[in-house]
């Protein structure tokens, strides 16, 4: 799991200084997929573009079940089925925005890559993501 950049910066902020981020207020966040590690840098370049991909919209305050130092999905989440391209997804992370340019706050590796095709629609039991502060 890895903060991005941007996220430990205004984590400090947040602490030292009693700035709250921009994002923090929002009820919203998305899930984004990723065929590549995003890294702290938060690079877009390796999001998914299979056709029917989309950023899933999660409510924050039920969105994440606390597990003391892991957060794990609430709910089953699912992105849009497959309908042409393909991708394997290999890391996800949760951004303040639809599409387009975000702020990235955490990503992380899935459990093993997941192929998409067309007819498959990627998802995630509750439970199945897990995030923790190392």
């Amino acid at each position: 799991m890895s903060l991005s950049n941007t996220t430990e910066n205004a984590v400090l902020k947040c602490l030292l200084q009693g700035t709250d981020p921009s994002y923090r207020a929002g009820a919203t966040q998305y899930l984004a997929l990723f065929t590549g590690d995003p890294g702290e840098s938060a690079s877009l370049a390796a999001e998914c573009d299979y056709t029917g991909y989309a950023r899933v919209a999660l409510t924050k305050s039920s969105a994440w079940t606390d597990g003391g130092s892991t957060f794990t999905n609430a709910a089953l989440i699912q992105f849009g089925a497959c309908t042409a391209g393909n991708n394997t997804v290999s890391h996800f992370a949760v951004v303040d925005t639809a599409s387009g340019a975000v702020n990235m706050m955490i990503s992380g590796a899935l459990s093993g890559n997941l192929a998409v095709s067309s007819g498959i629609q990627p998802q995630f039991a509750a439970g199945a993501l897990s995030i923790g502060a190392d």
